[in-house]
């Protein structure tokens, strides 16, 4: 998987307890169009620290062009941004 860390935007459910799951997501690519990508499957969640910033990732799944691809999201607590991370 290539690290990406591009900033995308989020739609996302919590549940009672305040546990975060990614539905879907929008992005622009480099050559300026418009992508929207549903989430299929969470596969694993985690929480690590990275340079003191606690972060939630997410191992997720999704048809992405016709094909399933398997890569990770990560959101940052501190700044509440999503991340498109290793794809």
């Amino acid at each position: 998987m290539k690290v990406i860390m591009k900033s995308v935007e989020m739609i996302c459910v919590s549940n009672q307890d305040g546990k975060i799951s990614p539905i879907k997501y929008k992005y622009v690519d480099k050559s300026e169009q418009i992508h929207i990508v549903k989430i299929d499957k969470i596969l694993e969640r985690n929480e690590e620290k990275l340079a003191g910033n606690r972060m939630y990732v997410y191992k997720v799944m999704s048809v992405i062009n016709e094909a399933e691809r398997v890569y990770e999201m990560k959101y940052e607590l501190a700044t509440c941004k999503w991340y498109i991370y290793k794809m």
